[in-house]
């Protein structure tokens, strides 16, 4: 009888793994098309991965944002939360994703009008390589490391202008971006 009881207990395991699986496609086939997303696109907070959905739009991601000027430049995508170090020849020398802050400057031309390298940020995080151009509402903007390696997103209720990166993008910006040198923010 044991024998026949086991088989039993497999027999109902194997059909109620049967009706899940036909739920949940069921389920699956029946979502609405705006709720669908692609595997792809799951990520978690805060990291911007190169690949992602945004990166997708363009057909070279990594190439430097059309309209984003001539010459040696900064190019700052608000939407790709992407940055380009740009040299004279209008090629990228290095490219990487950002953390914005949660004050951002408008689409525009700027330059660099200070650089710091250690204070404590508005957030109270120590950060490095402060590279500073623009003031918005009485808020500085500007691209810096923090010290820790961190890329949080800021506080939402908090208005801070620091726009994190890694610290080897940081020591980059710091080598790269001397006072004067022009940012270029695009949407």
């Amino acid at each position: 009888m044991a024998g026949s009881s086991s088989g039993m207990v497999a027999g109902l395991t194997a059909a109620a793994l049967a009706a899940v699986g036909f739920l949940a496609y069921q389920a699956s086939a029946n979502v609405p098309e705006d709720l669908r997303q692609p595997a792809t696109a799951v990520r978690s907070p805060g990291a911007e991965p190169s690949g992602s959905a945004t990166d997708q739009r363009r057909p070279d991601p990594l190439a430097v944002p059309a309209k984003s000027g001539k010459g040696l430049r900064v190019v700052y995508a608000l939407g790709e939360r992407r940055v380009w170090l740009v040299g004279a020849d209008g090629k990228a020398t290095h490219t990487f994703p950002v953390a914005p802050s949660t004050v951002s400057p408008p689409p525009g031309t700027y330059e660099v009008t200070s650089r710091s390298a250690g204070i404590r940020g508005s957030d109270g995080v120590p950060i490095e390589h402060v590279v500073r151009f623009a003031t918005v509402d009485g808020v500085s903007i500007g691209f810096s490391a923090a010290v820790d390696g961190s890329m949080p997103y800021p506080d939402p209720a908090r208005k801070t202008g620091g726009v994190r990166m890694k610290r080897a993008d940081g020591d980059a910006m710091w080598d790269f971006a001397v006072i004067e040198t022009k940012v270029v923010v695009v949407p």
